[in-house]
């Protein structure tokens, strides 16, 4: 048993002699644009659309462990993120109310991506990953604004933001010499949609991002 352990031990040590380790820090753009929702032009106009384009960041640090020309890429972000929505016709004790939701979101972001490596150039090479995207609220908040028909406070319509949760995102990035550029995009989340929906929930899925693109630079 001793000889098994410790011919694991030294086969692991050795794959990691040999693999490629990067760390670095990351700081990127995000944003809230829902590329499906322009299919509805009635209930989704430019303004909509530069709200939701509207300057979020995000920054953190990323390791990057190759072997080969797979690798594995877990990250620990900071993302802050501003979103508002429209509601209107909102039944609340036979009144029905409109009004304007800000959502101020501030959430802990860890992905754990799993990548290739397509392209290897001495100066440059293209990687494209997939992984969960494990979520921690950090003290979102919602305001109320614009308020037609009666009075209502966020308590009222909205409950708390959920504490964590996971989404699955996908991306590519282009790597030269020291700095990284990654794209992604969010493929799954906990569907936050439009808050208007949200009538009978217990917790409000923290809005994340639909785009990330982001610039890193590896320390070694």
């Amino acid at each position: 048993m001793k000889r098994i352990i410790f011919s694991l031990v030294m086969l692991a040590t050795a794959s990691f002699t040999f693999a490629q380790f990067d760390l670095g820090v990351k700081a990127g753009y995000n944003s809230s644009l829902n590329l499906g929702n322009l299919s509805s032009i009635s209930d989704y106009d430019l303004g909509d659309v530069k709200n939701e384009m509207a300057n979020n960041f995000q920054g953190g640090v990323f390791a990057r462990i190759f072997i080969k020309k797979f690798f594995i890429q877990p990250e620990v972000l900071y993302s802050m993120q501003k979103k508002e929505f429209n509601v209107t016709d909102y039944l609340l004790n036979g009144q029905k109310l409109s009004f304007t939701s800000l959502a101020n979101i501030s959430r802990v972001e860890v992905p754990v991506f799993v990548g290739y490596k397509l392209l290897d150039l001495k100066v440059a090479n293209l990687r494209v990953f997939l992984g969960p995207k494990f979520i921690m609220n950090s003290n979102s908040s919602l305001e109320l604004s614009n308020i037609t028909g009666g009075s209502v406070t966020a308590g009222q319509v909205f409950n708390d933001f959920k504490e964590a949760q996971v989404d699955l995102e996908a991306g590519a990035g282009i790597d030269v010499k020291m700095l990284a550029l990654d794209a992604k995009v969010n493929l799954m989340q906990d569907v936050a949609g439009k808050l208007k929906s949200l009538n009978d929930v217990s917790k409000i899925p923290v809005p994340t991002s639909n785009f990330v693109i982001s610039l890193a630079w590896k320390l070694f």
